[in-house]
This record gives structure tokens, C-alpha cells and sequence, in this order.
């Protein structure tokens, strides 16, 4: 596939290439789009959190500090 990018996105990929962090701007390109990717599920990962939280499925922070305390031998705090 061939694209012409922007003007302005043209500068900012040539400058990374000048700067040494990539060789060509097709390692841009992918590095880009492995980042949106990341950031995708991020935030797929955040509105599930969201969405459990919201139907009531959590659980305290004192429930969870104390199945993290007794699966590492801590002792309960006083």
C-alpha cells in the first residue's frame, strides 16, 4: 500500500528518523500503530473495569489486601 501523508506528519516522521530513534518511516509507521494498538486495549481494559464496577462486581480493598497478605505469608494488619 502506498499513502502521501500530511505535511505535518511527514515533518514529525522525518524528524524521528533524524533523531536516530528509526531507520525508515515504514519503522514509524509501525511503531505507531503497535502504540495505538496498546492504547486500545488500554482502554478496553479500563471500560471493563468500568463496566464491572458499575454492576456491582468488586470487591473492597480490604478483601483484597487480605488475600494478597495471606498468599504472600504477611501478616494482617493491626
Amino acid at each position: 500500500m502506498s499513502y502521501q501523508l500530511p505535511a505535518d506528519l511527514e515533518q514529525l516522521v522525518s524528524e524521528q528518523i533524524r533523531l536516530g530513534s528509526y531507520q525508515s518511516p515504514e519503522d514509524v509507521l509501525r511503531d505507531a500503530l503497535r502504540a495505538l494498538a496498546e492504547r486500545n486495549q488500554d482502554l478496553a481494559a479500563i471500560q471493563s473495569g468500568i463496566d464491572d464496577m458499575e454492576a456491582g462486581r468488586v470487591k473492597s480493598l480490604s478483601e483484597v489486601d487480605s488475600v494478597i497478605r495471606k498468599s504472600l505469608g504477611f501478616a494482617p494488619p493491626q
